[in-house]
């Protein structure tokens, strides 16, 4: 040692008094390292210079501090080699932090790996043995593509990785890995440039999660939707048909292949209910979820179909919406039932009212408008009771319609109404209680004569 500068002294306890004259490597290097730090010596003696050698030095206390020297060959005023001066970074501190991220990495709940510019595998934790089978002897310096992904996944993995190796990262890409046992586990990776402490591209890190038993659960949600007795479809955020069931493709005569992709309201919706359906998907998009809409979708063959939708938001595993699902039943026969009932009812040799559950009158056929003069118009939404029926008759009138609203029905009830002309009619009445499909009372339909 001929040069030794404060920094030294601070740094190794040892003032130049201290080591002045002594041998470098003998005294002050760890026996592991004294023939590496001696080649460096050696060719910057030769004048061959080295860069960027990481070696420990030994402290007055008996410490051992990584040191990160650049050799420099000296020379006098002829020129000629006179020794070596070595100009270092103490690197202690970041040798710590480093051994402390890889025991992170090495100890995280996630398979983590990486790569170098070659592609070779120099990063393999803990979790990503357990998930593979294979140890990290098994797998350091393999090519991670050629050797670990299906032969169907290579060219797409290794374009993220190309990818990365120019600074361009990924998120959230899925692809297989293959075991040691030959299966394939699913995996969701973020790939992240390695850099160096020059920010020089040394490599790609992938940070993964196992999602072989959601991807499982997934495909067999899909089996399940696919296989049932329900029309069910989905839209993505820009309304465009992501899930199309069998049970859809029978009852439109649209296939899967018809369908995707396309904009569900603006194809397949009439025109006189497209803003209304695009509302629905609209809120259900916004978190805001719709049940027993009706709405019509037109078949291949042109033919219009009723259905009756719950319109549910999708969400992704951030609970981020994603998009719309559709669960729907065909009421086209009930709706034409309905209808069928509500022409008999009309046409009907008999008056035919009804009240909903506040008394406002609801149905009115041709017969009751005859008998009394009121028109449909004249009544609909007005209190029968109140408007309709004799002062002498308001109690017992709205008690049979009560009795009827609490399931109890009345037979061969009889009571006057007033016409429009302000004349009195008997009417001979039977009231019946009104459910709805799920059997809940809904009113009251009153058969006169």
């Amino acid at each position: 040692v001929n040069v030794w500068n404060q920094c030294a002294i601070r740094l190794t306890g040892f003032d130049a008094g201290d080591v002045m004259g002594k041998h470098l490597v003998n005294e002050f290097i760890t026996d592991d390292y004294k023939d590496s730090v001696q080649g460096v010596f050696t060719k910057a003696l030769e004048g061959r210079e080295t860069a960027n050698f990481e070696f420990p030095l030994v402290t007055k206390a008996g410490k051992s501090v990584e040191i990160l020297l650049n050799a420099t060959t000296r020379r006098d005023e002829r020129d000629l080699i006179i020794g070596v001066v070595g100009i270092g970074q103490d690197i202690t501190a970041r040798m710590n932090q480093e051994q402390e991220y890889a025991r992170l990495i090495d100890a995280a709940n996630a398979p983590i790996f990486g790569i170098d510019v070659e592609g070779s595998v120099n990063v393999w934790n803990q979790c990503a043995s357990h998930l593979m089978g294979f140890e990290t002897d098994d797998v350091m310096g393999a090519h991670l593509v050629s050797r670990f992904i299906t032969d169907d996944y290579k060219v797409s993995v290794q374009n993220v990785f190309t990818k990365a190796l120019v600074g361009v990262e990924t998120s959230n890409f899925e692809f297989p890995l293959v075991t040691k046992d030959g299966a394939r586990v699913q995996i969701l990776l973020n790939a992240t440039t390695r850099r160096d402490e020059q920010n020089r591209v040394i490599g790609v890190v992938g940070i993964g999660q196992d999602i072989t038993a959601r991807i499982n659960q997934e495909q067999e949600y899909a089996r399940l939707i696919d296989a049932a007795n329900a029309p069910i479809f989905g839209i993505d955020r820009n309304g465009l048909v992501n899930v199309w069931n069998r049970n859809a493709s029978n009852l439109t005569g649209f296939s899967s292949e018809d369908v995707m992709g396309r904009h569900l309201v603006n194809e397949f919706i009439t025109d006189d209910f497209k803003e209304r359906v695009q509302n629905v998907f609209i809120k259900a998009l916004a978190g805001v979820q719709t049940a027993n809409f009706e709405f019509p979708l037109v078949t291949k063959a042109g033919v219009r179909v009723e259905v009756l939708l719950n319109a549910t938001t999708r969400r992704d595993e951030h609970n981020r919406i994603s998009g719309v699902v559709g669960i729907g039943q065909d009421i086209t026969a009930r709706i034409a039932q309905e209808q069928e009932y509500s022409r008999l009812i009309d046409t009907a040799n008999a008056p035919i009212f009804g009240i909903d559950l506040e008394g406002l009158v609801n149905v009115w056929n041709k017969n009751a408008s005859d008998v009394t003069g009121f028109t449909t118009e004249d009544v609909m939404g007005r209190h029968l009771v109140n408007e309709f029926i004799t002062e002498d008759y308001k109690e017992r009138v709205q008690e049979v319609f009560r009795n009827a609203l609490n399931g109890v029905e009345t037979a061969n009830f009889e009571f006057p109404l007033v016409t429009k002309p302000g004349t009195r009619v008997q009417v001979l009445l039977n009231a019946t209680t009104r459910r709805d499909e799920k059997n809940r009372v809904i009113g009251v339909v009153g058969i006169g004569q």
